[in-house]
């Protein structure tokens, strides 16, 4: 029992950090101050549409990061709230989302966007999958869990060093 009491605060601790990773790259674009206002306000309610066109084709990059970014958020779903149903996981990951976009807008520090709502929706729906496979081919919750910590601590520390690898060297992902 002691073991299980010490990975759910492992999990709910590597959970509050993806949080505010997330939140800090969705909201602030990785800045570490909020930047000078730019006029970047505005808010685009139709899917996949002009903001994501960029040279007249189609930016599967932002796309693929925007589901990619939510994927863990599943797999924490799966641990931390099992007892929920599926649907409301997937209102979880909605809301989430759009409240980043509504930060996102209030703080004037990019572009508001459904298509990002939908691609981050079907990040957290694929992190469920992912943790409903793991539970499948291990058959047991605590060792789920515990796969999962060791893989989120692995995957949170290089996400921190990747994050800040890319910051010092100023790379794309930074650029304005």
């Amino acid at each position: 029992m002691k073991d299980n009491n010490k990975i759910n605060k492992l999990t709910n601790i590597l959970f509050i950090i993806y949080l505010i990773a997330l939140f800090w790259i969705i909201v602030f674009k990785f800045n570490v101050q909020l930047p000078p206002l730019r006029n970047m306000r505005s808010i685009n309610l139709i899917p996949f549409s002009e903001p994501l066109i960029l040279n007249g084709k189609l930016a599967f990059s932002e796309i693929i990061m925007n589901i990619v970014i939510f994927v863990p958020f599943g797999i924490y779903a799966g641990i931390l709230f099992k007892r929920w149903s599926t649907a409301k996981k997937i209102f979880l990951f909605f809301l989430i989302s759009l409240i980043c976009e509504v930060f996102q807008f209030i703080l004037n520090v990019g572009a508001s966007d459904i298509t990002d709502i939908i691609n981050n929706t079907l990040g957290g729906i694929i992190g469920i999958l992912i943790y409903i496979g793991i539970e499948k081919i291990l058959k047991n919750s605590v060792k789920v869990d515990k796969v999962i910590n060791v893989i989120a601590r692995i995957g949170t520390i290089l996400m921190i060093l990747f994050l800040l690898i890319l910051k010092m060297n100023k790379l794309w992902i930074f650029r304005k």
